[in-house]
Protein backbone atom coordinates (compact mmCIF):
# COMPACT_ATOMS: atom_id res chain seq x y z
CA UNK A 1 0.00 0.00 0.00
CA UNK A 2 0.76 3.25 -0.62
CA UNK A 3 0.64 4.61 3.24
CA UNK A 4 4.47 5.62 2.93
CA UNK A 5 4.09 8.43 0.63
CA UNK A 6 1.07 10.16 2.56
CA UNK A 7 2.20 13.26 4.91
CA UNK A 8 -0.71 13.68 7.52
CA UNK A 9 -1.07 16.65 9.07
CA UNK A 10 -3.35 16.59 12.60
CA UNK A 11 -5.58 17.38 12.96
CA UNK A 12 -7.39 15.39 10.46
CA UNK A 13 -11.17 15.10 9.55
CA UNK A 14 -12.64 11.66 9.56
CA UNK A 15 -15.78 10.60 8.77
CA UNK A 16 -16.80 8.73 12.14
CA UNK A 17 -15.16 6.85 14.79
CA UNK A 18 -16.72 4.60 16.99
CA UNK A 19 -15.94 5.10 20.93
CA UNK A 20 -15.89 2.76 24.28
CA UNK A 21 -17.63 3.02 26.99
CA UNK A 22 -15.14 4.84 28.18
CA UNK A 23 -15.03 7.50 26.04
CA UNK A 24 -11.63 5.67 23.87
CA UNK A 25 -11.23 6.08 20.21
CA UNK A 26 -11.53 2.23 19.18
CA UNK A 27 -12.47 2.51 15.73
CA UNK A 28 -11.60 5.17 13.08
CA UNK A 29 -14.49 4.75 10.01
CA UNK A 30 -13.97 6.37 6.63
CA UNK A 31 -17.35 5.86 4.39
CA UNK A 32 -17.07 6.59 0.94
CA UNK A 33 -19.93 5.78 -2.84
CA UNK A 34 -17.64 5.09 -5.22
CA UNK A 35 -19.27 5.66 -8.84
CA UNK A 36 -16.54 4.30 -10.41
CA UNK A 37 -17.85 1.72 -12.62
CA UNK A 38 -14.92 -0.83 -13.75
CA UNK A 39 -14.08 -3.18 -11.18
CA UNK A 40 -9.91 -1.77 -11.54
CA UNK A 41 -10.73 2.00 -10.72
CA UNK A 42 -13.07 0.81 -8.04
CA UNK A 43 -10.29 -1.07 -6.81
CA UNK A 44 -7.92 1.72 -7.19
CA UNK A 45 -9.78 4.61 -4.85
CA UNK A 46 -10.48 1.97 -2.11
CA UNK A 47 -6.71 0.99 -2.15
CA UNK A 48 -6.45 4.98 -1.97
CA UNK A 49 -8.67 5.25 1.09
CA UNK A 50 -7.03 2.23 2.73
CA UNK A 51 -3.71 3.26 2.52
CA UNK A 52 -4.89 6.77 3.88
CA UNK A 53 -6.73 5.01 7.10
CA UNK A 54 -3.17 3.22 7.17
CA UNK A 55 -1.40 6.67 7.32
CA UNK A 56 -4.11 8.11 9.66
CA UNK A 57 -3.39 5.32 11.77
CA UNK A 58 0.29 5.19 12.09
CA UNK A 59 0.34 9.60 12.75
CA UNK A 60 -2.19 8.73 15.84
CA UNK A 61 0.47 5.82 17.11
CA UNK A 62 3.14 8.34 16.54
CA UNK A 63 0.82 10.83 19.06
CA UNK A 64 0.86 7.78 21.32
CA UNK A 65 -2.93 7.05 20.81
CA UNK A 66 -3.35 3.68 19.45
CA UNK A 67 -6.92 2.94 17.38
CA UNK A 68 -7.18 -0.70 17.14
CA UNK A 69 -9.42 -1.06 14.06
CA UNK A 70 -10.40 0.59 11.25
CA UNK A 71 -13.49 0.06 8.92
CA UNK A 72 -13.87 1.02 5.34
CA UNK A 73 -17.64 1.37 4.03
CA UNK A 74 -19.05 1.74 0.41
CA UNK A 75 -22.58 0.44 -0.63
CA UNK A 76 -21.45 -2.80 -1.46
CA UNK A 77 -19.03 -3.91 1.11
CA UNK A 78 -17.82 -3.27 4.70
CA UNK A 79 -14.13 -4.33 5.49
CA UNK A 80 -13.12 -4.12 8.91
CA UNK A 81 -8.83 -4.35 9.58
CA UNK A 82 -6.60 -4.59 12.87
CA UNK A 83 -4.31 -1.82 13.81
CA UNK A 84 -1.14 -2.59 16.52
CA UNK A 85 0.33 0.71 16.37
CA UNK A 86 2.67 -0.38 13.36
CA UNK A 87 1.08 -2.71 10.65
CA UNK A 88 -2.73 -2.67 9.27
CA UNK A 89 -4.00 -6.64 8.74
CA UNK A 90 -5.32 -7.33 5.85
CA UNK A 91 -9.63 -7.47 6.24
CA UNK A 92 -10.37 -9.42 9.40
CA UNK A 93 -14.02 -9.22 8.18
CA UNK A 94 -15.89 -8.63 5.12
CA UNK A 95 -19.45 -7.86 5.41
CA UNK A 96 -22.12 -7.46 2.73
CA UNK A 97 -23.37 -3.28 3.41
CA UNK A 98 -27.22 -3.94 1.86
CA UNK A 99 -27.32 -7.39 4.07
CA UNK A 100 -26.59 -5.14 7.04
CA UNK A 101 -27.91 -1.80 6.57
CA UNK A 102 -31.22 -2.85 4.95
CA UNK A 103 -32.23 -3.68 8.57
CA UNK A 104 -32.48 0.24 9.30
CA UNK A 105 -33.30 1.40 5.63
CA UNK A 106 -35.85 -0.99 4.14
CA UNK A 107 -35.02 1.00 0.85
CA UNK A 108 -31.16 0.67 1.10
CA UNK A 109 -29.52 -0.28 -2.26
CA UNK A 110 -33.07 0.50 -4.26
CA UNK A 111 -32.21 4.21 -4.13
CA UNK A 112 -29.98 6.84 -4.50
CA UNK A 113 -28.06 7.58 -1.12
CA UNK A 114 -25.29 10.49 0.04
CA UNK A 115 -22.16 9.72 2.02
CA UNK A 116 -23.68 11.42 5.31
CA UNK A 117 -26.69 9.21 4.91
CA UNK A 118 -24.99 6.31 4.37
CA UNK A 119 -22.39 6.82 7.42
CA UNK A 120 -25.58 7.89 9.72
CA UNK A 121 -26.73 4.10 8.72
CA UNK A 122 -23.58 3.10 9.50
CA UNK A 123 -23.48 4.63 13.23
CA UNK A 124 -26.72 3.03 13.59
CA UNK A 125 -25.85 -0.42 13.34
CA UNK A 126 -22.59 0.26 15.38
CA UNK A 127 -24.89 1.70 17.92
CA UNK A 128 -27.12 -1.00 17.91
CA UNK A 129 -24.13 -3.38 18.00
CA UNK A 130 -23.29 -1.31 21.18
CA UNK A 131 -26.47 -0.57 23.00
CA UNK A 132 -29.43 -3.33 21.22
CA UNK A 133 -31.58 -0.53 20.66
CA UNK A 134 -33.41 -2.22 18.01
CA UNK A 135 -32.26 -5.57 18.48
CA UNK A 136 -31.13 -8.28 20.66
CA UNK A 137 -29.06 -9.49 17.79
CA UNK A 138 -28.10 -6.72 15.41
CA UNK A 139 -27.00 -8.09 11.98
CA UNK A 140 -23.55 -9.69 11.69
CA UNK A 141 -22.89 -9.38 15.42
CA UNK A 142 -21.56 -12.62 15.94
CA UNK A 143 -18.51 -12.01 13.06
CA UNK A 144 -17.75 -8.75 15.04
CA UNK A 145 -17.71 -10.61 17.95
CA UNK A 146 -15.30 -13.27 16.56
CA UNK A 147 -12.80 -10.12 15.94
CA UNK A 148 -12.88 -9.17 18.96
CA UNK A 149 -14.93 -5.69 18.49
CA UNK A 150 -17.83 -6.33 19.62
CA UNK A 151 -16.86 -6.32 22.99
CA UNK A 152 -15.51 -3.03 22.38
CA UNK A 153 -18.49 -1.75 21.32
CA UNK A 154 -20.41 -2.16 24.57
CA UNK A 155 -21.72 0.60 26.18
CA UNK A 156 -19.83 2.87 23.41
CA UNK A 157 -21.34 5.53 20.80
CA UNK A 158 -20.38 6.84 17.71
CA UNK A 159 -18.97 10.07 16.15
CA UNK A 160 -19.86 11.71 13.24
CA UNK A 161 -17.65 14.39 11.59
CA UNK A 162 -14.71 15.00 14.21
CA UNK A 163 -10.81 15.70 14.23
CA UNK A 164 -8.49 13.63 15.64
CA UNK A 165 -5.28 14.79 16.68
CA UNK A 166 -2.54 15.36 19.75
CA UNK A 167 -6.07 15.91 21.56
CA UNK A 168 -7.11 12.69 20.70
CA UNK A 169 -10.78 13.96 18.87
CA UNK A 170 -12.59 17.22 18.81
CA UNK A 171 -16.31 17.70 17.54
CA UNK A 172 -15.60 20.15 14.25
CA UNK A 173 -18.68 21.83 15.39
CA UNK A 174 -18.22 22.54 18.70
CA UNK A 175 -14.38 23.51 17.51
CA UNK A 176 -16.35 25.97 14.86
CA UNK A 177 -18.52 27.48 17.72
CA UNK A 178 -15.86 28.07 20.37
CA UNK A 179 -13.76 29.79 17.19
CA UNK A 180 -16.58 32.26 16.60
CA UNK A 181 -17.47 32.91 20.62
Amino acid sequence: MLAENLEIETPIDVDIIALDKDDRVVMLIEVKIIQAQEKAAKQRIVDRMISWMKAVLAKMSEERTLIPYAMFVDTEQIQIFKWDGVNLSEPVCFLNTGEILRYYELEFGSKWISERYLGSLIESWLRDLAYNWKSEIPPESEQIAIIGLLQRLAGGTTKAGVQLGHFVYRDKLLDEYCHRA
